[in-house]
């Protein structure tokens, strides 16, 4: 009883038992699930074996832990104990000393020699080592190394327990206090109580005004030179990772600091100090200076490596001049074999890509970028006598063109369009996640001509280990749409390389239709101008528009989504795109009514809820970072395939099969994060793909979202149908809204002095109708709503 009153003593509900076996381990996040027989509690009522959930090193199969937290009901695996802090309960029997002294926690102590230190330091011995190291000189036959392992290990042990508490009482959850302890150790207090704001740079996580709250609590204010330099990296850094500059100008990120700093109340700041902060960071290397710019580091270098290897690259000596005869004999050939005829300024393009290092093509949608290309590829084999065949390669020979997109939708788009095989940029470059690239200046990639697609979508440090990895003698073609969105990551590449004005490139303008022709692509070419056409809410035979109020978008998304089911669309065909994940018409409950939809639960149906989310086998499913082992990307959509339970494998743990076009990756619980329901999506996360249906709500509650590129991008994600709803006047709004001030990047001032400007080619291109018959978006709904 009176051990039970100092476990609860500072009035905490606690589980004392012995962990009897360990379901699930995460090494990385530490997350821990265990099955503890219960020995003490101040909880009521409690089973004989309980459940406990929490982030721990390893525990010890056997041992005795004290556990501090709440009973929560799990939706799937009913009551657990969810473990906020935790101790050992060292043992105080000779048998249960020697028991965990030879658990195999020690390195080099056995049965044993466990004994032969109980036999000389008693039943106290762990104790007696952790007040006097030197203790163990007496006991026999133990050598100085073991003796040092043994005490760094006990000392190791009892330190995570101290620094878990101390954490706890500043305020961190567990799972942050685990990575605090990661990084910094049993000097984790030590460093936070020294300097809070270290947090900022050295935890991924915890943000300035986390490390602002701490340093309050510890009576650092105002113009303290930790605080200083903590608001400085993170005004800079958000503004590259959240708005997507490449750097601040002086004035600008001086002004932003003193913001953040005087917005939160903790005295005046004096701008002469952060200006001096400023300038010691430089000096540091933490940030660079140029010109009144301030820069990451990281940014800032692969910044510089664009411009170098583009003016490498555009320094190479020529590609080889084919004589004009033998081009048009080569082309003539080629349009016989396609059943089509290149105008003479598309013939013109492909002839200045095919005599140029490097090329851009651009243009919207509609205009031949893919049929463009599919002609430089042809001919440039064509003319360089190679084969296109894969199977004439031996393995390991490299294939002499390259075709890579940001995504592994636009990989597989533009490998459809061209027969040839194509993957990511990443998987390109062989990204491996934490080792990084294995494809740079020293092992470049191999092949004789490299087509990027859907460049607009790749940033600053994308683009430079792209650059840096392209061997001299590569021809290189850079194809996309400066009107889409930008880059999620800092920069504007595209946009810049096409204004430096030193690469040869093509714009592709005009759109020449048949007199039934595709309005989706009228649209989009007058949004780029910013004008909406009086007609936006006629009924079209691609397009229409279904007028409704944020209150009833669900609904209506739901009615236009099953109608379209009904005339024999898959839900692969069907994509909902929205700007935002919160409110009445956001993703998150778009997902959620088209997840009924689409797949409803039903008796014998798996499957496995995370929180709130429900995953059923059947889900479309979207994958939202990269895993190159497994071949899957940010963007990559599939469906989950099968559910397996904990009872049912080896592992003792729920798993999630995901199949992607064929490629199955399994997801553990704790990689459920990954991936989320894709019934409807962010525009961002559809750009690259095309899908026969894209539906489009449009309402005021989206206000802050809608830009004349967004609503741009999504219109052309659409390839047959297009049908818009919500206010016509918040499509109007956000068509004459342009975004919220350029992105600040020096790309192309830099390379506009590295080479003679180049003069670009406009291409009118013609291609064919696109439309069903008798179909029309108005299928897919019902009455419009009042």
């Amino acid at each position: 009883m009176q051990e039970q009153q100092i476990l609860a003593l500072d009035g905490r509900t606690f589980i004392k038992g012995v962990c009897l076996a360990v379901i699930f381990h995460n090494e990385e996040t530490l997350y821990t699930v265990v099955r503890v027989r219960v020995e003490e509690t101040n909880e009521a009522p409690v089973e004989e074996e309980v459940v406990v959930t929490g982030y721990f090193p390893r525990l010890n199969e056997g041992d005795v832990y004290i556990f501090y937290g709440q009973f929560r009901q799990h939706p799937r695996f009913g009551r657990q104990y969810a473990a906020s802090q935790f101790r050992k309960q060292l043992p105080n029997t000779k048998e249960g000393v020697i028991h965990y002294l030879s658990s195999g926690l020690f390195k080099g102590i056995g049965k044993k020699t466990a004994a032969a230190i109980v036999e000389t330091l008693g039943e106290n011995a762990i104790a007696a080592i952790l007040r006097d190291p030197r203790a163990l000189e007496r006991v026999p036959k133990l050598t100085k190394k073991k003796a040092k392992q043994l005490y760094d290990a006990l000392r190791a042990h009892e330190g995570l327990e101290q620094t878990m508490i101390a954490l706890a009482q500043l305020g961190f959850g567990p799972q942050l206090a685990m990575k605090i302890y990661q990084a910094y150790g049993e000097e984790a207090v030590d460093i936070i109580h020294e300097n809070p704001y270290q947090l900022v740079e050295d935890i991924e996580g915890i943000g300035f005004g986390r490390a602002d709250e701490i340093g309050r609590q510890l009576g650092i204010s105002g113009s303290h030179p930790a605080r200083l330099r903590a608001a400085s990296l993170f005004v800079l850094e958000q503004a590259c990772l959240q708005e997507g500059h490449v750097y601040l100008r002086e004035e600008e990120l001086m002004e932003r600091i003193g913001e953040l700093l005087d917005g939160r109340l903790s005295g005046a700041v004096d701008g002469r100090a952060i200006s001096q902060t400023l300038l010691m960071l430089s000096e540091e290397g933490k940030l660079i200076a140029e010109q009144g710019r301030y820069y990451l580091p990281s940014l800032y270098f692969a910044e510089k490596g664009i411009v170098s290897n583009i003016k490498r690259l555009l320094g190479q000596t020529p590609p080889s001049a084919f004589a004009e005869s033998e081009f048009l004999l080569a082309l003539g050939a080629l349009e016989e074999r396609l059943g089509m005829q290149y105008a003479p300024q598309q013939r013109e393009a492909i002839q200045q890509a095919l005599s140029s290092p490097l090329f851009i093509l651009t243009g919207g949608p509609g205009t031949g970028k893919t049929t463009v290309i599919k002609g430089i590829v042809e001919l440039f084999a064509a003319l360089n006598g190679l084969s296109l065949d894969p199977a004439d390669y031996k393995q390991g020979e490299p294939f002499p063109v390259l075709l890579a997109a940001p995504t592994g939708r636009a990989a597989k788009r533009m490998s459809e369009a061209t027969g040839l095989p194509a993957a990511t940029i990443h998987r390109l470059l062989g990204w491996n996640g934490a080792e990084g690239f294995s494809r740079d200046e020293n092992e470049p990639i191999s092949g004789k001509l490299l087509v990027i697609d859907e460049m607009s979508m790749v940033d600053t440090w994308l683009a430079n280990q792209l650059l840096k990895a392209v061997p001299n003698g590569m021809q290189v073609i850079f194809v996309g749409d400066e009107d889409q969105l930008p880059s999620v990551g800092p920069g504007q590449v595209l946009k810049d390389l096409l204004s430096s004005g030193v690469i040869p490139f093509a714009r592709l303008t005009e759109v020449y239709r048949q007199a039934e022709g595709s309005s989706i692509i009228e649209l989009a070419h007058e949004m780029k101008r910013g004008v909406v056409p009086d007609d936006l809410t006629a009924p079209k035979a691609d397009r229409s528009f279904i007028r409704c109020r944020a209150g009833q978008v669900v609904d209506v998304v739901r009615q236009i989504a099953d109608n379209a089911r009904k005339k024999g669309f898959s839900v692969k065909d069907i994509q909902v795109l929205a700007p935002m994940y919160r409110g009445p018409a956001g993703i998150d409950q778009l997902n959620k009514a088209l997840q009924e939809l689409f797949n409803p639960p039903a008796e014998g149906k798996r499957e496995l809820s995370v929180g709130e989310v429900v995953y059923r086998v059947g889900d479309k499913v979207l994958q939202l970072v990269n895993q190159p082992e497994d071949n899957v990307f940010n963007g990559d959509i599939g469906e989950i395939v099968a559910i397996f339970y904990a009872k049912e494998n080896i592992e003792k743990q729920d798993l999630l099969v995901v199949s992607f076009d064929g490629i199955e990756v399994t997801y553990t619980r704790q990689d459920l994060g990954q991936i989320t329901h894709a019934y409807c999506c962010s525009v961002h996360k559809a750009q690259g793909s095309e899908f026969p249906i894209v539906i489009l709500p449009v309402v005021k509650s989206y206000y802050r979202m809608l830009k004349r590129n967004l609503l741009y991008t999504a219109v052309t994600r659409s390839k047959q149908f297009l049908v818009l709803c919500g206010e016509e006047e918040a499509f109007r709004f956000g068509v004459a809204k342009q975004s919220d001030g350029a992105r600040q990047t020096a790309l192309a001032e830099k390379l506009a002095g590295a080479a003679a400007p180049f003069v670009e080619v406009e291409l009118p291109f013609e291609e064919a109708n696109m439309g069903m018959e008798n179909v029309t978006p108005y299928d897919f709904m019902g009455d419009e709503p009042s």
